[in-house]
């Protein structure tokens, strides 16, 4: 399976502090936003992996991120011209992708709980259909949002509606099989000018393809397009960390933990961060048998 992160977008809401640099590179508090994305994909086994970002930002996503092969995977570079909607990711990704099966993720989504990594790895696993997964929400008119039976099945996704038929969001993290670029290519924009992720989520419900699952109360979903939520999530893993003593979306230590890289490597990568807590603590893990 590859990966998808999409950080194409503007930022505009992060505006003034987005003006300079893509939203995705701004720290959530001791790592670049984008960490946390990439994270998510390692942890499902995915090695291959596709920035997409706008002409502007590329240079520096290549100067943070580079090939990958300091971590032991290979990251792909790729812009969207234009903010023509999520969907448009994946024609974006058409030679990328060839004849794998995909995962996709925003760049601005953050993660976390006990037992996520497991729930990522098997969900990989499924060759056929496309995945997403459902978040409780106070505010669902604000997302997509998925409708259940009394069994627990999903009969209906719809985007931002006005009338929500469940308080269940779908978050920004998607797997679909080989087939996700012909269904993309069959999408009409919408009426804001996008092609909709949800209307592509549609299609594999409709094909009754599509399986939700639903992260509860012991996950954080995080999604950091606000002031606020961006502080809210800067705070979340300053405590989680602080608690823990576990860095929260370490690339390095994920890669090493996954076999990518071996201790020597993560001692070498620790050398780079050797004037702060960061460097440190992946000195550590590497030392530690």
């Amino acid at each position: 399976m590859k990966g998808i992160v999409l950080a194409a977008g503007a930022g505009s809401r992060l505006y003034p502090a987005s003006l300079p640099i893509s939203k995705i590179l701004l720290p959530v508090y001791d790592k670049p936003m984008i960490y946390y994305p990439i994270t998510t994909l390692l942890l499902a086994g995915i090695k291959e992996i596709l920035i997409i970002t706008n002409k502007y930002d590329i240079d520096n996503f290549k100067k943070v991120l580079k090939d990958g092969s300091q971590i032991g995977v290979k990251f792909s570079y790729a812009i969207q011209k234009e903010p023509k909607g999520i969907a448009e990711s994946f024609l974006i990704a058409e030679d990328f992708i060839k004849d794998s099966p995909v995962a996709l993720i925003l760049g601005d989504n953050i993660f976390h709980g006990f037992g996520f990594s497991s729930m990522l790895k098997e969900v990989a696993k499924r060759k056929t259909g496309a995945t997403v997964f459902g978040y409780l929400v106070q505010d669902p008119e604000r997302f997509g949002v998925v409708e259940f039976n009394k069994n627990n099945k999903a009969v209906s996704i719809e985007e931002k509606p006005k009338n929500p038929k469940s308080n269940y969001a779908v978050t920004g993290l998607y797997f679909y099989d080989n087939n996700v670029v012909e269904y993309a290519k069959m999408l009409k924009p919408s009426l804001r000018g996008e092609l909709e992720i949800t209307d592509l989520n549609k299609i594999y419900l409709e094909k009754n393809k599509l399986q939700v699952e639903i992260l509860g109360r012991g996950f954080a979903w995080l999604d950091t397009g606000t002031f606020e939520s961006l502080l809210q999530a800067a705070n979340f893993v300053q405590s989680m960390e602080i608690n823990t003593g576990m860095k929260i979306a370490s690339i390095e230590e994920v890669a090493y933990r996954m076999g990518y890289i071996s201790s020597n490597e993560l001692l070498k990568l620790a050398k780079n961060y050797k004037q702060n807590g960061y460097g440190k603590y992946l000195e550590k893990i590497a030392l530690t048998v």
